[in-house]
């Protein structure tokens, strides 16, 4: 195998890479082997034909394409070992010489890791949060906490008031003429929820038990099904149960059955360290992400698009594996969201360019800080993996190559480098 390098502009390069005549040979082999199971030749037993014959009969070029797929992942993977440039991306592949008896050609089109020049990184200047917890934002975690522990009471002295949970039956109509999925019964609505059309929950404010309720509604221009957008409807409601919350008072009693507390003062403490706890980790996080904007914006460096590229599609790629978790699909996904894989790479784009930035930067300060890391912080990675895995140790250091321990460490040197310019910034 052989291997020639040539830089292109923005940060790209193409591979030039050579595989022998025999190992093409294998690889066409190879294909036939598997092919030849597939292949019916009258006056030959199904997979018993010589590879003379199918090539005769369909060409030498029968097994070009299989040989080419079995002998460019093994190829590329020796160029990569071999190539002393930092490969950021996917590979645009192109083969340009494939005939058995000849040398395998092929290039590799490839982002080169972008060099930075790195601006102020050390004094940059964010504002200064506020930490500071309020009465109204303690009175909005308590009030959360009401209505957590409301009693649902039915109500059947008075109409229909905004914010009663109700059920109703409704028919809609269009021009006298009743319409398909507009009738329902027992459908459970609360009042001022915004689950039905603009205008609809409204006008059942004041209806009693019983009575039936002329409601009048537009659909918007923008509604899911074609032969109601913008038209005017008539839905006949009748409410045929009324429910009420009944929130608890807040008073000691309630104060011990929500917490571990006594008394109300004890709680509404406790409600105000943990919002102090909450803002402080907020400030932290928006601290780092400002720091690290700053540091971006007044560097210099060329992204080139295919390694914003790759990032997207490793973005999606953890996406699909988180709601994976939740036995949901991508394609699940995309009919529930009425979106698409190309819409959704642009949606993470710059989140993408943002993240492949953050990281260029932060590796940039490690190396001009020399900040390195020890045996033992490695270890201690290490140690933390082998629990999210539930493996041992040794085993999970066995299993890590060279390159992942380098990756590791470097993903260790780029957390330092983030405390370090974080430590290092000042508040306005």
């Amino acid at each position: 195998m052989s291997l020639q390098v040539e830089k292109l502009e923005k940060n790209m390069a193409k591979l030039t890479i050579e595989a022998s005549a025999e190992d093409l040979e294998k690889a066409i082999n190879s294909a036939y082997q598997k092919q030849k199971g597939k292949i019916s030749i009258p006056g030959f037993r199904k997979g018993k034909v010589p590879r003379q014959i199918i090539e005769k009969m369909y060409g030498k070029e029968v097994f070009y394409e299989d040989a080419a797929n079995i002998l460019i992942p093994e190829a590329y993977d020796k160029a990569l070992e071999e190539c002393e440039e930092e490969i950021v991306s996917s590979p645009q592949i192109d083969v340009t010489q494939i005939e058995a008896g000849k040398p395998f050609i092929f290039t590799a089109t490839v982002a080169l890791k972008p060099e930075v020049k790195l601006g102020k990184y050390k004094g940059v200047k964010v504002d200064k949060a506020d930490l500071e917890v309020t009465e109204e934002e303690i009175n909005e975690v308590i009030e959360k906490e009401r209505d957590n522990n409301a009693r649902n009471v039915s109500v059947e002295d008075r109409a229909v008031q905004d914010g009663d949970m109700t059920v109703i039956d409704f028919e809609g109509f269009v021009d006298g003429t009743a319409f398909d999925g507009g009738k329902g019964e027992n459908y459970p609505l609360t009042i001022g929820s915004g689950a039905f059309i603009p205008g609809f929950e409204e006008q059942l404010v004041g209806a009693n038990i019983g009575e039936e309720v002329e409601v009048k509604v537009t659909f918007p221009e923008d509604y899911h099904a074609e032969n109601l957008k913008g038209k005017d409807a008539v839905f006949k409601c009748t409410v045929k149960e009324i429910k009420m919350k009944e929130l608890p008072d807040v008073d000691d009693e309630f104060a011990s059955e929500v917490s571990e507390f006594d008394t109300l003062a004890e709680y509404k403490e406790d409600v105000k360290k943990k919002l102090e706890e909450d803002k402080a980790k907020a400030a932290k996080d928006a601290k780092e992400e400002a720091v690290i904007q700053a540091i971006i914006d007044d560097s210099e460096m060329e992204v080139p698009e295919a390694m914003v590229e790759t990032q997207q599609r490793q973005m999606l790629d953890e996406f699909a594996q988180r709601i994976s978790m939740q036995g949901l699909s991508m394609e699940q996904y995309f009919q529930f969201t009425g979106t698409n894989y190309q819409q959704m790479l642009e949606q993470v784009k710059p989140q993408a360019e943002k993240r492949i930035k953050s990281r260029l930067v932060m590796e940039a300060v490690a190396a001009a800080e020399k900040l390195e890391v020890t045996d033992e912080e490695y270890d201690k990675e290490v140690e933390t993996m082998a629990e999210v895995y539930q493996m041992d140790v040794s085993k999970v250091k066995e299993m890590l190559g060279e390159k992942e321990a380098k990756n590791i460490r470097l993903d260790l040197a780029v957390r330092k480098a983030a405390e370090f310019v974080v430590e290092n910034a000042k508040e306005k």
